[in-house]
């Protein structure tokens, strides 16, 4: 049909479609309409839900689907035949802009040439932001030879006369000063990670926003977005012009998910199903196998990160309106090759929303946010979201954790304690969410633990950065001849194609579902039992400390604690956390504190071998060392040299005795910090 012939059947459509939308708006939405005339013009737009109209006139909601721009022409036009004035007398003329229209699930890299100023909606989560710019909404245009003014609505399609109406010369100038303009902002949506399945790449999408939703989106914000998709002409280059058009989405409106979680659809027999595994008795035996059922063994680790998943009670606040951390941080630190990346891996494909980095490939800008010069912001900086903004809601997963450079890591504290990103970068000062829990891995210090010294010595991790996590692991590869064998059976076996199963485990969706919807619909709390058991531990364990001089818990674990008791009353969709959560967590801890937070030295729990990367045996013998230095610089002030007997003798009033003075005598030799300028006798270096 040629656009001569289909003009007529438009008109008598639009004609007919504005007497429908005042009879859509004289009834269902009249109440809606009163109470934006009392904003207007604050407040521009009138929302009108998809399923609303399409219950009062089906076939006018398929109009608007396959030509929205007639559509909504004629839904303002049919506002504006209704006469109304505002309070201040002014016309009342606002945008007409719909929501909960149905998207199918449609991904953004669906989104064909059939649909090409057609309708669209789907969900994404924001990449970027561009700053606010203006466009001319009515251009005003003066004769520079008869002085004859005109004003033109500029639409999609504009362009400028060339001449005047009044003495039809060529002479028409552009009066900025007298045009109207809108507020128009430029954004990029990605595909939400959660969607994108078998490591396909994530499809992207410009966006154009006007008047009253500039600045209603930020990086790393999960939307619903419903607008119009566009063609943007190619551009001339050498007289040469390739018929390749680029596209973008002219947004009709913007719906917040404002979810943590993904929305994984539940069905009724899908509840029905959970609620009856939740009541199986070995219900978290079953789960933790079928977190990584290609690792053999690692429990406690698998134990931890099911617990990861499930997270603590969301939305508790402390006095004063400070929200608590839910999210659990966990570090895995081990010899190569005992499956550290697959663990990160089967996390990555099970949590529904998460994002997988390797540190040796990855910066503090990528983790966090980038300020960048881009085309979208028409050269001017603009804001994109890294790792931890986009994954906020779910988990992020950090491979090769000590790879990544000392600066970059530092970006995390904030992040991983506060669960927000503040950024000051090319002149642009903003805060992110990063609501999320953190997995990483890292190997030790030298390659390989070595079992003779303190664990927490050999990680090459900031002990400030060390003390966030809730759970530090370290995965030492133990030589045992029967676990070998055990192993050995099961990695063949796996390739053979029979996996050997010791108990029963879920399939990945079945687990999917089972952790969103534990994570949407239970919000356990603290028991008295439960309470008291972790008090009593903690106040224990600093009482242990307080007779041995070292901190062996620190209020910080105590939360940490809480966190760990309440995922695990979530695996069983409990309401209360019980006294055998409180267990739990606390078996947890004390696995991992006996591993990396024991002085091997004294035997003693110390958590400064963690805070402050040193137990306090450690300590003190830096603290003797330095005051063997400086009985050694006072000997100096009179002497040449100093004698090692004089200074053995003088250590003895510092509590040192003579074999302690003595050994560190010779580690301050051998470490070349002293000499010996002849027998008996030392001088500092360079002093």
């Amino acid at each position: 049909m040629s656009t001569a012939d289909a003009a007529p059947s438009i008109k008598v459509d639009l004609s007919a479609s504005v007497a429908t939308f005042g009879e859509f708006f004289s009834g269902a939405y009249k109440k809606k309409l009163d109470l934006l005339r009392q904003v207007y013009p604050t407040e521009r737009s009138i929302y009108i839900s998809y399923p609303d109209l399409e219950k009062f006139d089906p076939d006018l909601a398929d109009a608007l689907i396959k030509s929205p721009d007639l559509v909504l022409e004629a839904a303002e036009q049919s506002i504006r035949d209704m006469n109304l004035r505002v309070a201040a007398g002014g016309e009342f003329s606002p945008r007409v802009r719909f929501i909960d229209v149905p998207s199918d699930d449609k991904l953004i890299e669906q989104l064909s040439s059939k649909e090409i100023n057609e309708l669209v909606s789907y969900k994404c989560v924001v990449t970027k932001r561009a700053e606010v710019m203006h466009r001319i909404k009515i251009a005003a245009f003066k004769c520079q030879l008869c002085e004859f003014e005109m004003t033109i609505a500029v639409g999609k399609d504009f362009e400028p006369p060339k001449k005047c109406d009044n003495c039809k010369k060529m002479a028409l100038k552009q009066m900025d000063d007298q045009s109207t303009f809108v507020d128009v902002q430029k954004g990029e949506v990605q595909e939400l990670l959660e969607r994108v399945r078998g490591g396909a790449p994530t499809a992207k999408i410009e966006l154009m926003m006007e008047e009253e939703l500039v600045n209603k989106i930020a990086p790393g914000d999960t939307m619903i977005i419903v607008g119009i998709l566009r063609l943007r002409p190619p551009l001339k280059s050498r007289q040469k012009q390739e018929l390749m058009y680029s596209r973008y989405v002219e947004v009709n409106s913007i719906t917040s998910m404002k979810r943590d979680f993904e929305q994984i659809e539940i069905t009724k027999e899908d509840e029905k199903k959970i609620l009856e595994l939740s009541k199986k008795p070995d219900l978290e035996e079953i789960i933790i196998s079928s977190l990584a059922p290609s690792i053999y063994g690692h429990t406690e680790v698998k134990r931890a990160i099911t617990l990861q998943l499930f997270g603590g009670t969301r939305g508790k606040t402390m006095v004063g309106g400070m929200p608590i951390r839910d999210d659990i941080h966990i570090l895995l630190i081990g010899d190569p090759g005992i499956a550290k990346s697959r663990f990160l891996m089967s996390i990555t494909e099970i949590a529904p929303k998460s994002i997988y980095v390797s540190g040796k490939s990855v910066s503090g800008a990528g983790l966090t946010v980038s300020a960048e010069k881009d085309e979208l912001g028409e050269g001017g900086w603009v804001l994109k979201a890294g790792a931890l903004v986009l994954a906020s809601g779910g988990m992020a997963t950090i491979d090769e954790f000590d790879k990544i450079e000392e600066e970059d890591r530092a970006t995390l504290h904030e992040a991983m304690e506060s669960q927000s990103i503040s950024v000051a970068k090319a002149g642009i000062v903003a805060k992110f969410r990063t609501k999320t829990a953190i997995l990483s891995a890292a190997n030790p210090k030298y390659g390989r633990f070595d079992t003779s010294k303190n664990l927490a010595e050999q990680f090459d991790i900031p002990p400030t950065l060390l003390s966030r996590f809730d759970l530090i692991f370290p995965i030492v590869d133990v030589l045992d001849e029967e676990k070998d064998s055990k192993l050995a059976d099961h990695i063949l076996a796996t390739h053979m194609g029979r996996g050997i199963k010791d108990t029963e485990i879920f399939d990945r969706e079945l687990l999917r579902k089972y952790i969103s919807y534990a994570r949407r619909k239970t919000y356990p709390k603290l028991t008295q039992m439960a309470s008291d058991k972790i008090k009593q531990f903690y106040v224990d364990l600093r009482g242990k400390g307080r007779s041995s001089g070292s901190v062996a818990i620190t209020p910080r674990y105590l939360e940490g604690l809480v966190r760990l008791a309440e995922a695990h009353a979530k695996i069983r969709l409990s309401e209360t956390v019980d006294e055998a959560d409180a267990e739990v967590a606390i078996g947890l801890l004390n696995y991992v504190m006996k591993q990396i937070m024991t002085d091997k030295e004294t035997g003693l729990f110390d958590v400064d071998t963690i805070a402050t990367g040193k137990p306090k045996s450690e300590r003190e013998k830096l603290q003797k060392a330095d005051t063997i230095l400086d009985i050694i610089r006072e000997i100096l002030r009179k002497n040449e040299s100093a004698e090692v007997e004089q200074i053995i003798a003088d250590a003895k009033g510092y509590e040192i005795e003579e074999n302690a003075a003595k050994k560190i005598i010779n580690d301050l030799l051998r470490r070349g910090i002293i000499y010996e300028k002849e027998y008996g006798h030392v001088k500092i270096v360079g002093e």
